[in-house]
Parts: structure tokens; C-alpha cells; sequence
């Protein structure tokens, strides 16, 4: 019995050692391993063993199936592997430095606008900076003059994560990092994501685009700011666009504005997308207040400069004639076929 075993054994083993995909390493551990296979019937016939050895040639015949087991196992995973490595092979190969196809896919209208938006600014003496989407509540409050417990923070609706950091609420969030790496003078831009739990309407998003900028020199005042805005808006639009400013509280400026622009979609007279008041709040802007540009290391006696969070994703609204914000992030790509975007 015990020869019978070790035959069975060394078998299997050369079987495995033979086999070439996970279907063969399949097939030999039902004929061995199975409910009806070699080695259980082996098991099943130890009842005919005299009682005094059946207990040694047991322990045989689980060694044997152990070992099977694990040649099964072994050469599984050498199979699998080696799958692995031909699929990989296999594959057609992309080369990514090749010019793009066209035809092929397209840029979100926001992706497009915020391009836009940057060579304007460029053009304009501007560099372009990255903010981060993860934040410390440092630099998404406080650098910006929300000290802790401001009301101003109850405004903004915040993702906190558990670590203390949070989803910034802002492009704000970057100026103190902007003004400590570059000093004055200073003209920069900054695009990016923010978050705020808000409620969604035609207007309103949880996840939205803006775009910060900021200009910082000797007796920068608020004429720079309406300069360079109708300017961008100019360009934009490809006409003159009806803006206006009206008083607005931000705590990183004093005085601060809410730049509106006419209603692109009624000219004024008054529709959902502006809430039926003719204009559409578009940039809150200002000059930077002395406490902004103090904790970036910024004497506000010798120097002044303005602050604007332009609103991407409406900006993109009205280049496109969009009349729903959260068609934007909808993925529904029929919405870029409507809009004339390949």
C-alpha cells in the first residue's frame, strides 16, 4: 500500500511539473485531489488495512496528499505568473509621445475656458501656479484672516478630513504659499478644484472650478483690478461685457467686491440662472487686506495689491450657453456633442 502511495505521489508530481496553463493544474486536482479522486480513494480503501498498520499508512497517504497540494499550488502560481508576463507582452503597446488623434476624445468645456483663461493672463505679465485640493486649515483659513471661530466660516460648508486637513473651499487657499515663494512684485494666477457641501441648483455644485489671482507692487489700487478683468472678460467673450461691482464682505480683503457680469442667457432681464435678477455673480474680488499680506511676509506699508476668485465653472456656463452647472460634471457625453465639442 505504501509503494502504491509513493507511485501515486511521484506521478502526480511529474504531471504537475508538465502541465502548461491554470486549466491543466485544474483538471489534475479534480483526477487527484477530487471527491472521486486517486488519492481519496486510497483513504477509502484503508478500512481493508489490519488495524496495526492503518494508522502509519494513513499518515503516508495525508503526506502525499499534502505534498500534491502544494506541487499544485507552486505550479499554479508559476502559470499564473507567467500568464501574467504574456498578456503583458502581448498587449498592443501605446506610445505616449505620439501626436494626439483628433478624432479622438475631447477637453471638458471648463478644461477649455481655464486654457483660455491662462493664456490671457500669461499675455498679461501673469504666472500660472498649482494650489493643492487637500488643504490645511491654516492656509484655507487663517492665512486668509478667518482666524478660528470667525463667522465667516460658517459660509463655507467644509469637507473635514480625519486627519485635520480638509478639501479647500477656496483657491485662496494658496496665497500665503504664492506670496512666501515669490515676494513682490507679484502677478499669479492659480486654477483648481474646490469643495463645499452645497446645496445643488441650477448654479450651485459640491465640486467647482475657480481661479485665483493675485497682483501685489507699489500703489496697485482698484483700477488695476477692473483693468485687467474687463480685459479677460473682453477676450473671453470675444465683445464688451456689461460688469458691475458692488460691495461684497470677504475677509481677506478690505474693501471687497462682487464683480457681476449681465446675464449672458436673458441680457438682463431676468432668468434661472441669475435668479431672475439680470446679473450673474461671477468674481468676488478686492483689495488684499494688510493682514493677508503681513502673514505672507509682505510689508503693507510699502505694498497693496488686489485679489480675485474667478468662477470657472460658470465662466464655462456662459461661454457655452450652458443654463444647468451640473451638467458640467453630469459625465454625460452627449452634453460635448451639443455644445459644438468633438
Amino acid at each position: 500500500m505504501v509503494e502504491r502511495i509513493n507511485e501515486l505521489k511521484l506521478q502526480a508530481k511529474e504531471r504537475i511539473g508538465l502541465a502548461t496553463s491554470s486549466n491543466d493544474i485544474e483538471n489534475l486536482r479534480v483526477e487527484y485531489l477530487g471527491k472521486k479522486g486517486k488519492v481519496v480513494e486510497i483513504l477509502k480503501d484503508l478500512k481493508n488495512i489490519e488495524p496495526e498498520k492503518r494508522k502509519e499508512i494513513a499518515m503516508v497517504a495525508n503526506q502525499a496528499k499534502d505534498e500534491i497540494e502544494k506541487n499544485l499550488e507552486l505550479k499554479k502560481e508559476e502559470i499564473k505568473e507567467k500568464e501574467y508576463e504574456n498578456k503583458i507582452n502581448n498587449t498592443k503597446k501605446v506610445d505616449l509621445t505620439l501626436p494626439t488623434d483628433l478624432n479622438i476624445g475631447s477637453l471638458h468645456p471648463i478644461t477649455i475656458v481655464q486654457k483660455e483663461v491662462e493664456e490671457i493672463f500669461e499675455s498679461m505679465g501673469f504666472t500660472v501656479e498649482d494650489g493643492n485640493e487637500v488643504e490645511t486649515e491654516y492656509n484655507n483659513f487663517e492665512a486668509v484672516n478667518v482666524p478660528k471661530h470667525h463667522p465667516a466660516r460658517d459660509m463655507q460648508d467644509t469637507f473635514w478630513l480625519e486627519n485635520g486637513q480638509l478639501l479647500k473651499t477656496q483657491t485662496s487657499a494658496a496665497q500665503n504659499r504664492i506670496m512666501k515663494k515669490y515676494g513682490t512684485p507679484l502677478k499669479a494666477i492659480f486654477p483648481g478644484r474646490c469643495f463645499r457641501n452645497e446645496e445643488l441648483d441650477a448654479s450651485h455644485e459640491n465640486t467647482f472650478f475657480q481661479m485665483e489671482g493675485m497682483m501685489i507692487d507699489k500703489d496697485v489700487s482698484i483700477a488695476n483690478l477692473i483693468y485687467f478683468m474687463k480685459t479677460l472678460l473682453s477676450e473671453i467673450f470675444k465683445k464688451d461685457v456689461d460688469v458691475r461691482l458692488r460691495p461684497g464682505y470677504f475677509p481677506f480683503v478690505e474693501p471687497g467686491f462682487e464683480l457681476d457680469i449681465k446675464c449672458l442667457y436673458c441680457g438682463g432681464k431676468g432668468c434661472k440662472v441669475c435668479k431672475h435678477g439680470g446679473w450673474i455673480e461671477l468674481c468676488p474680488c478686492g483689495m488684499i487686506h494688510p493682514n493677508v499680506l503681513k502673514m505672507g511676509g509682505i510689508d503693507p506699508e510699502e505694498n497693496s495689491g488686489f485679489a480675485f476668485g474667478l468662477g470657472l465653472s460658470r465662466l464655462a456656463m456662459m461661454k457655452y450657453g450652458i443654463n444647468d452647472l451640473r451638467i458640467l460634471n453630469s459625465c454625460d457625453l452627449r452634453s460635448l456633442k451639443q455644445l459644438g465639442i468633438k
